[in-house]
């Protein structure tokens, strides 16, 4: 009796085992939901909607102007941000402050990106700590999940932020 409970007490932790390496390496190189917390990328993403991040393009370097990508937060690494990818390395970003009167022009230091929330009066991004590592990415958002209304493919930036350059073009 006790040899059977055993074998099979074995045999179910050896399946939980298995299956958690399986959903491990699942969410760590093909994708996760994401529940999303905070103003800062409204009207794209509101409280408490649920994305999924795929993995591939940021094992790819396929990372884009315009993605929506999960980060770990520069300032607390057990913390995940969501924002839209304004630039990469190598593009000048005109920042400004929260009074709008001081321009600068910065530039994206090579294995950095400029990332900015869509709800630019109420986003910590970028523009607050600078360029973000691109190790940090952990993820694209490709999908809204939920709420059901709004399923589907995420919209481009509300902010007009995103200018794409042909060529190497700096003249300003």
């Amino acid at each position: 009796m006790f040899r059977h409970v055993l074998g099979k007490t074995l045999g179910f932790v050896g399946y939980t085992i298995q299956y958690g390496c399986i959903a491990h390496c699942a969410f760590e190189y093909i994708g996760e939901f994401v529940v999303c917390s905070g103003p800062s990328m409204e009207p794209t993403i509101i409280n408490h909607d649920v994305v999924f991040s795929e993995r591939f393009s940021r094992h790819l370097y396929k990372i884009e102007k315009g993605d929506i990508v999960i980060a770990k937060s520069p300032f607390d690494p057990h913390m995940n941000i969501c924002k839209r990818v304004i630039g990469l390395e190598g593009d000048k970003i005109c920042t400004s402050g929260p009074s709008d009167l001081f321009k600068t022009h910065t530039y994206v230091p090579k294995g950095h990106v400029w990332l900015e929330g869509d709800n630019l009066r109420n986003s910590t991004d970028s523009r607050s700590y600078g360029p973000v590592p691109y190790a940090l990415i952990r993820g694209r958002v490709c999908l809204k999940l939920w709420p059901p209304h709004s399923f589907g493919t995420l919209s481009e930036s509300p902010t007009g932020r995103i200018i794409e350059t042909h060529g190497d073009s700096d003249s300003d």
